[in-house]
């Protein structure tokens, strides 16, 4: 009986010690969970406040870019760090509308940074349309309330050294270009490029040249149908148009663009130009013809470039090129020019027609280019004839010449690397007397050909610092084809 008693007792004790046992146990979980749910808001709010912080800098930053000076008793962007983070939204927000009005109201050129700019090379992902405006023209910035806009200001520089076997070497600032443009609304845009050669101009091409290789209005009226008119880059070839130093390998642009092509070739006068869709565009101009008494036998074409100084327009030239651009990493274009050229010649006025196609790609890390050009001297003969008694001195100017180059390149380093190193190999094959008219040979030093082996490394995707090596050949077995070492520096902004 005492044992029963006992043991009831017993029973009626750890009853209430285990009740106050789960007791503990529920208090315990439910502080644990207070105290996760309390840290993981403190994490929360410690990262929120980071993201803050961040943003402050950044607002920060662009109040220093967009603000020269304090302006009125403007408040700091960062409000502090002990402030209630809503406090510190709030005035984020309230500094974002005042920079936004600010710069909105403001016509002076100096309140806002010119946006940075890259003319890059129209790749084959670019719209047709895009690409026959200058890159400029798609950078912007507006100027007044109303529809007027200014366009930055970009250029472009290059510097040659160049060391021809058994002559000495050279070192050249071969070109200073600087680009200007105005957009007058979103239909009329203006654009120009005035280009010193070699430095430093004193009385003629010997020394340098200052020129003024664009300056036109686009008057933009339907994607496929736009009128310019100017100061105009003839639509011929690869390089003409698309010349700066980053946008080709090799330090000296490829020569079949320099005696059967004569880049940089610019006149006056104005045309068509838009996109017909499906990849195909296209640019139409009447342009000032070229000047058949500057044609050489060893330069081609070259010398009767008028560059639009008081150009001769006895009759007028025709221009036109078509590109497409409709399948992936692929260009393909064709150009042609027609014009009569003897302006200075009563017995005879000879046409100039040029027909030329090229096309460009890219796969993985390696790139292809390739042009050919062909040109026609019509009446070659009767021209020859005409220039001997003028001046004495026979030409000897072909009724054809022919040049085309094919160009491969890789990319050596690895895709992750912020550098880039290209190595390139170009063959070309060019002859300034293809075939001669009646009673006149050839002179075979002016069938040529020219390997050029090299490679260019990008630090920045707008700075090329070039080095190549030229092998020079020709038919001919008396006068001989000196080899040449070029290195070239040169960048666009």
């Amino acid at each position: 009986m005492a044992n029963r008693c006992m043991s009831g007792t017993l029973l009626s004790i750890r009853r209430p010690r285990r009740k106050i046992l789960a007791g503990f146990r529920w208090v315990a979980g439910m502080l644990a969970c207070l105290c996760a749910a309390s840290l993981q808001a403190q994490v929360g709010e410690s990262d929120l406040a980071g993201r803050i912080q961040a943003l402050e800098r950044q607002v920060a930053e662009l109040n220093r870019r967009l603000t020269p000076a304090p302006v009125g008793n403007s408040p700091a962007v960062a409000p502090g760090a002990d402030l209630p983070l809503e406090a510190r939204v709030a005035a984020l927000e309230n500094h974002v509308q005042r920079l936004l009005a600010q710069f909105a109201s403001s016509a002076e050129p100096q309140t806002a940074t010119a946006p940075r700019l890259r003319p890059p090379e129209p790749s084959a992902a670019d719209s047709p349309l895009a690409a026959s405006f200058p890159p400029l023209q798609r950078l912007e910035t507006r100027a007044t309330s109303s529809e007027e806009t200014r366009l930055p200001v970009a250029g472009y520089m290059e510097l040659n050294f160049t060391k021809p076997q058994q002559q000495s070497p050279t070192l050249d600032f071969r070109r200073f270009v600087l680009l200007f443009g105005h957009s007058f609304s979103d239909r009329l845009k203006f654009w120009s490029e005035l280009e010193v050669e070699h430095a430093f101009v004193e009385g003629g091409e010997e020394k340098g040249e200052l020129e003024l290789e664009q300056a036109y209005l686009d008057f933009l009226l339907h994607p496929a149908f736009n009128f310019r008119a100017g100061m105009l880059l003839t639509p011929m070839g690869i390089i003409n148009e698309r010349h700066e130093p980053p946008s080709f390998y090799g330090v000296l642009r490829p020569q079949v663009d320099t005696v059967i092509i004569p880049s940089t070739w610019f006149d006056t006068g104005a045309g068509f130009f838009g996109d017909l869709g499906k990849g195909f565009s296209y640019k139409f101009y009447g342009m000032a013809p070229l000047d058949a008494t500057g044609f050489t036998a060893e330069e081609g074409l070259r010398g009767g470039l008028q560059k639009g100084s008081q150009s001769f327009l006895r009759n007028w030239a025709q221009a036109l090129r078509i590109e497409y651009r409709g399948a992936p990493r692929l260009v393909l274009g064709t150009s042609i020019w027609n014009g009569k050229t003897g302006h200075d010649l009563p017995t005879v006025n000879p046409a100039v027609r040029i027909f030329e196609f090229d096309g460009r790609t890219r796969w993985n890390r390696f790139e292809a280019r390739g042009e050919f050009a062909s040109a026609f001297l019509t009446r070659a003969r009767e021209l020859n004839l005409a220039l001997e008694r003028q001046t004495g001195i026979n030409p000897n100017l072909a009724r054809q010449m022919r040049g085309y180059y094919l160009e491969t390149a890789a990319h050596l380093l690895p895709r992750a690397s912020k550098y880039d190193l290209a190595g390139f190999v170009r063959y070309e094959n060019f002859d300034t007397q293809f075939r001669m008219p009646r009673g006149f040979l050839p002179l075979k030093q002016f069938d040529r050909s020219l390997w050029t082996v090299g490679a260019s490394f990008y630090p920045h995707p707008d700075i090329a610092l070039k080095a190549d090596y030229q092998i020079l050949r020709n038919q001919s077995e008396a006068v001989g084809a000196p080899n040449q070492f070029n290195l070239g520096l040169g960048w666009w902004f």
